[in-house]
């Protein structure tokens, strides 16, 4: 791919950002302006008032920080907002009906998005500093930015019912970055809301996380919980999350403007063949050594191998594959409380009178109460 900036363009500053952007490799550059009022600053001051943030506490310690992009940069004037296709190829919707597999959401699939895209966000940034002088500043996800609205206004697709943007060019499956600068630019307009009536985003939801268009409850949503959510998945969740151990692609599947989006170009972005269609009982005997060696460059590590496994374990549980039942087995001694939690649920579904067995030679040795709550309830 060409990494070259320095074709001439002739014109405007953001003619030059917009070709500099194509030759680096992103798939979309538009321009919004950064000091402006936005609703998204209410809608965020809600969603957090209501709690449906669940245990993302960083939401609420940098709410004030989020509400602009001039709280991250007083001297903000405009937000040059990029975009990097990740489009699948085939549809993820496929991997639901084999359940001894884990499945894995779509983006986790390949490298680790984040430092693919700062480094081009960065090479663009250098770019567009020695062609204006101006200030910049880059963002890709990690920082207090609401992306998803910024590109909103900048035109880059328009946030769906369910809450993600969605682009008539891209579909659903393409990663966001943002430039910050103090140059004043000719912003992008808007794009305007598509979705019309449907709410097949809404109606595919395993475990209604929407409980309205446009809104989501963090709290219910299974990207949330295999990810973010530390603990034990709450029970009322685990039979909706089927064979889903990292993230959850449903409402972004279903999305009828998906027919105009196209595979990603960007072998990095590409799934890992260990990750199309991984068994559920080698994944559960990853230990942490081996759970970071798999995982290495993939965005996946960051959850840590407890949580993962845990994940794993919920699906074994789900998979009614009664041969899975060993490796939930092997779990039932695990280091972390939250494994062994996940394990006695899964071996209760898949073999009740093995379950019985075990609880009755475990149970009042387990030292941690969550775990013996696990052995109370799932009996």
């Amino acid at each position: 791919m060409p990494t070259s900036t320095s074709d001439p363009v002739s014109g405007s500053p953001e003619a030059f950002l917009k070709h500099a952007g194509r030759t680096i490799g992103f798939d979309s550059v538009r321009i919004a302006r950064a000091d402006e009022a936005w609703a998204a600053s209410e809608r965020l001051e809600a969603f957090v008032a209501e709690g449906r943030h669940g245990q993302m506490d960083w939401m609420e310690t940098t709410l004030e920080r989020r509400k602009a992009p001039t709280s991250m940069w007083a001297g903000a004037k405009s937000a040059v907002v990029v975009a990097l296709n990740y489009g699948p190829g085939l549809d993820p919707m496929d991997m639901l009906a084999e359940r001894s597999l884990g499945n894995i959401s779509v983006y986790a699939r390949g490298k680790d998005y984040h430092d693919l895209l700062k480094s081009r966000l960065k090479q663009l940034a250098r770019a567009f500093v020695e062609e204006t002088s101006a200030e910049v500043k880059v963002f890709v996800d990690t920082a207090p930015l609401m992306e998803k609205p910024l590109a909103a206004k900048a035109g880059m697709g328009w946030q769906g019912k369910h809450t993600n943007l969605v682009s008539r060019e891209l579909g659903s499956w393409f990663f966001l970055g943002v430039m910050l600068t103090d140059a004043t630019l000719v912003p992008d307009g808007a794009e305007a809301d598509h979705c019309g009536s449907c709410r097949a985003c809404l109606d595919v939801c395993p475990t209604q996380a929407f409980p309205a268009p446009y809104q989501l409850d963090a709290r219910r949503c299974i990207s949330y919980l295999t990810i973010e959510h530390a603990g034990p998945i709450p029970r009322e969740f685990r039979a909706a999350m089927g064979n889903r151990i990292y993230g959850c692609d449903d409402c972004l599947a279903v999305c009828p403007w998906n027919k105009f989006a196209e595979a990603a170009s960007e072998a990095a972005l590409h799934a890992r063949a260990e990750l199309k269609a991984p068994g559920l009982d080698e994944l559960a005997a990853l230990d942490d050594a081996t759970f970071r060696d798999v995982f290495s460059g993939s965005p996946i590590k960051r959850s840590g191998r407890n949580r993962f496994v845990r994940n794993v374990c919920v699906a074994i549980g789900n998979s009614g594959d009664a041969g899975l039942a060993p490796a939930v087995l092997a779990l039932l001694d695990d280091a972390a409380p939250e494994v062994r939690g996940a394990a006695i649920w899964a071996l209760a579904r898949l073999d009740p009178d093995r379950f019985q067995a075990e609880m009755a030679a475990r149970r009042d040795r387990e030292s941690d109460p969550g775990v013996v709550a696990e052995w109370d309830q799932t009996a």
